[in-house]
């Protein structure tokens, strides 16, 4: 059975397992929902929301009260010695991962999420409290990523 949501089929859950970080400076200008269609570079961005405790629990979590406060945003780059950059992102560990080739508008990131946690919470993962929205190019396609953490 597929499920449509604006023209996107039921998501697909992977495990993901970091075992790096993924590092990148933060940039308080940066607004996690701004249309990203222009950005044809190997440039990533990550956005990190706390979930709202309540919703984060549910299996069937209310979409309009998922996402939380941001807690940061940032980009890939390297600090510059003469300024004094906060360097922040996603840490090694296991994960929960979807992801789509094409940006993603902040419904669809909701509706990702929320079926991700399903996913998750079917299968008796304790899941983290925060989101990871990532957003890059490549292969010359435009790819959004919802990563949450396992504990």
């Amino acid at each position: 059975m597929k499920v449509i949501y604006k023209h996107m089929e039921y998501p697909v859950t992977l495990n993901l397992f970091l075992h790096n970080p993924i590092y990148c400076v933060e940039d308080p200008e940066l607004s996690p929902f701004d249309v990203f269609a222009q950005i044809n570079t190997e440039q990533e961005f990550v956005f990190c929301f706390e979930l709202n405790r309540e919703q984060a629990e549910r299996i069937d979590p209310d979409a309009d009260n998922l996402l939380g406060e941001l807690v940061f945003a940032g980009r890939s780059g390297k600090t510059t010695a003469d300024v004094k950059q906060k360097i922040t992102g996603i840490p090694a560990g296991q994960y929960l991962f979807s992801q789509e080739k094409k940006v993603l508008g902040k419904n669809e990131c909701i509706y990702l999420a929320a079926e991700q946690q399903k996913d998750g919470l079917w299968e008796r993962n304790k899941l983290g409290n925060r989101l990871y929205i990532r957003r890059l190019f490549e292969d010359a396609s435009h790819v959004t990523q919802i990563i949450r953490q396992i504990l």
